[in-house]
């Protein structure tokens, strides 16, 4: 997605090493991807900021959610479960972007209902390519779902 194909994409990246939060950073910029992105740097901020609340009361709500596994606080299994368990949270694409290659994590994580699961590459142009995928599939394949302006209502219609 550049600039001439689509509207500001909101991303909220949870990630507690800052190198790797530069090097993403530097990936979507490398692949022109026109975006907001919003850093937390652990799970308790990253509720926080999906639930608005604190210092958060005015955050966007994020159109797709970055998740490290390996977080202080509260680790990144912990906050997908509450994402995927949250009626006004369940929606948003989570997408596991981590260091970790062990398939019980894999495991854990789809059982919890992430969306998709990157292990991060070492090497800046591979990133790069995996960032311009994820953005590609996100954002210009997959047709998500509104963001809802009242969620209460659109949960009761579930039932």
């Amino acid at each position: 997605m550049t600039a001439a194909k689509s509207a500001m994409v909101e991303i909220l990246m949870v990630e507690d090493n800052a190198a790797d939060a530069r090097l993403t950073l530097e990936a979507f910029k490398d692949a022109k991807v026109l975006n907001n992105i919003n850093i937390t740097p652990d799970g308790e901020e990253a509720m926080a900021f999906l639930r608005r609340e604190g210092k958060y009361t005015n955050a966007p709500r994020p159109d797709l959610i970055l998740l490290d596994l390996n977080l202080p606080k509260k680790d990144g299994r912990e906050v997908l479960e509450e994402i995927k368990k949250d009626p006004e949270l369940k929606r948003i694409p989570v997408v596991v972007l981590t260091t970790s290659a062990d398939e019980q994590d894999i495991l854990k994580v789809y059982n919890l209902c992430a969306n998709a699961y990157v292990k991060k590459p070492v090497d800046l142009d591979q990133f790069i390519k995996i960032v311009e995928t994820i953005e590609n599939f996100w954002f210009s394949v997959v047709k998500l779902p509104p963001k809802q302006k009242n969620p209460e209502l659109a949960f009761s219609r579930e039932r």
